[in-house]
Formats: structure tokens, C-alpha cells, sequence
């Protein structure tokens, strides 16, 4: 099903600019015309170039079919023409991939006559503005964009809107490891833990902390700290207990008294003000001979 009479809803100013007049619009099944609005099929439609975005949620791409199922695509895509009857994608890949998913063999498109470089520089800051990016995909974007058009990052910065901290920021993730920036893709890691990371400067540290992250819970506030005493000289161990015994010799006291008093191996687990004591038994006789040693 298409609809013609909201063409311009939600879209962001620049592509819109690149939108010809809508009086132009193609019935199904007539001849595409080189500007304006027709049904075009899904599979004569390419990947945009200027996509940013390379994970697409599932669920969210499931309740998009679900509403065009419904409804049909309300919201046209925008394609440039290419050799051979094709188009590409130049805005509204999500869009493509739920008609597919919902069993559309055609999508309402709009074709524009705008230079191919205009359109995919447009297209870029439209997916950097608009769309839910990762900060991985959203570094990608801001580096693809001033690679492609020689742009410095005071000039990527104003061209999508964003201070040139933030984009220098968010460019230096590109620095992390492969291993660290899938996690950072996935969700894994926020970006304030994975900017906390770039103070460590030896890759191997990174991923090991990067790993005490997922596995202790570590806060960005723990991270920055954690980084701070690396780069003080302090080696990284299990932070919780080991800074609990560098900074409070009186445990190890503790853990050789209660050691000879029980006659076996204690040992003192401290996480900040709590923790836990670990008294070892070898038999069900040693552990009596232990608790009269503890009841005195």
C-alpha cells in the first residue's frame, strides 16, 4: 500500500532538500521515471553507502513489519538511479528491511537527480543525526565522513551538529581493540567504561580490565581509578581484595593469627568495608578439632 500524502514527514532537513516536487509520482507497474515517487521493486534496490548503521535489532525490525504489514510504508525511501535499472539506498535501510521481512515485493520510493556525492554526504549526516547508532558505528560515520570529503574535525563537528570534543572522543574508540569494540557494539560495555579504557595505553591491560568490567560490574568512576593507579605504577590484581590488603596490612596480621590458633590455612577476602573469612578443613575430625578450637 502506498501513501503519497505525508511525503516529507520526519524528515530530517537535509535529505529533504534533496526530494523533488511530489506531484511526481508513478502508479505500480508504469515506467520509472528519472525524479519523483513509484513502486519500486525491493530487489532492484542496493545498499546504501552511506550507512552507518551495521547491527539492526531483530525485534525492532519485527514490530517495523508488523506496522507495515498494517499500514504499508508510509514514509517513502530515498534512492539515487544507477546503470542497469538499479537504485541505490540512500536513506531508509531500516524501512527496506522490514517491507522485506513483511513480505513487500515493492517499496514507494523517491529518486533524486542530486549529484551522487551531495546525496551520500547529505545521507550520512542525515543517519548520524537521526538514527540510534552504536558508538562504534557512530565513530565509523564521523570517520567515513571526513575521510570522504577531506573534512577536519572542527568541520564533521559542525557539519552534524556536535561539539569537536564529542567527535574527538567518540573517534578515539576506533583505537580500542577489535575485541573491545565488539563488546562496546554489543551493548557490553557503555561509552563512558570503553572511554575510561583509552588511559591505559597497552592493549593487553585494556582487555583485562575490559574483562574485570563484564565480570565485576565495574562502575566508570572504578574504571577511571583503576586506570589512575595502573598508571601510577600499581600492577592489576584482583582490585576488590588486593587494594584491600595494600592498604590494610592488619588483615595479613589477622590471617596468621587466626592460622595458628585453628592449626589450618584462613584465609581473609575483603571487598571495601566487607568480605569474608575462609577457614579450610581436610576431614570431618578436623573440622570438630577446628570448632572446639573456635568455642574455646
Amino acid at each position: 500500500m502506498m501513501q503519497t500524502t505525508q511525503p516529507h514527514r520526519a524528515l530530517g532537513k537535509g535529505l529533504a532538500s534533496l526530494i523533488p516536487a511530489a506531484g511526481n509520482v508513478a502508479a505500480p507497474g508504469a515506467s520509472a521515471p528519472s525524479e519523483g515517487y513509484f513502486a519500486c521493486p525491493v530487489d532492484d534496490i542496493l545498499p546504501s553507502r552511506g550507512q552507518p548503521r551495521k547491527i539492526f535489532s531483530k525485534e525492532a525490525l519485527e514490530e517495523l513489519a508488523a506496522s507495515i504489514q498494517e499500514q504499508g510504508v508510509i514514509q517513502p525511501l530515498i534512492v539515487r538511479r544507477m546503470e542497469g535499472g538499479k537504485y541505490e539506498l540512500v536513506a531508509g535501510e531500516r524501512r527496506l528491511r522490514a517491507a522485506k521481512l513483511a513480505g513487500l515485493a515493492q517499496v514507494p520510493v523517491v529518486v533524486s537527480s542530486a549529484a551522487p556525492e551531495q546525496v551520500l554526504e547529505l545521507a550520512l549526516i542525515e543517519n548520524i543525526q537521526r538514527e540510534d547508532l552504536n558508538p562504534i558505528e557512530e565513530a565509523l560515520a564521523y570517520k567515513e565522513l571526513s575521510d570522504r570529503y577531506q573534512l577536519t574535525q572542527e568541520e564533521v563537528a559542525r557539519r552534524v551538529g556536535k561539539e569537536r570534543a564529542s567527535i574527538t572522543n567518540t573517534l578515539r574508540l576506533l583505537t580500542l581493540p577489535e575485541e573491545i569494540r565488539g563488546d562496546i557494539i554489543e551493548g557490553r560495555l557503555s561509552m563512558g567504561q570503553a572511554r575510561a579504557l583509552l588511559a591505559i595505553e597497552d592493549d593487553a591491560l585494556k582487555i583485562k580490565v575490559k574483562k574485570r568490567i563484564l565480570e565485576e560490574g565495574l562502575s566508570v568512576r572504578e574504571v577511571e581509578k583503576l586506570a589512575q593507579e595502573m598508571k601510577a605504577g600499581i600492577q592489576v590484581e584482583k582490585h576488590t581484595q588486593t587494594q584491600a590488603r595494600l592498604t590494610d596490612p592488619q588483615l595479613t596480621f589477622i590471617e596468621q593469627e587466626m592460622t595458628k590458633i585453628l592449626g589450618t590455612k584462613v584465609k581473609i577476602k575483603a571487598r571495601g568495608k566487607k568480605g569474608k573469612v575462609v577457614i579450610d578443613y581436610y576431614s570431618s575430625e578436623d573440622l570438630d578439632r577446628i570448632f572446639n578450637a573456635m568455642i574455646g
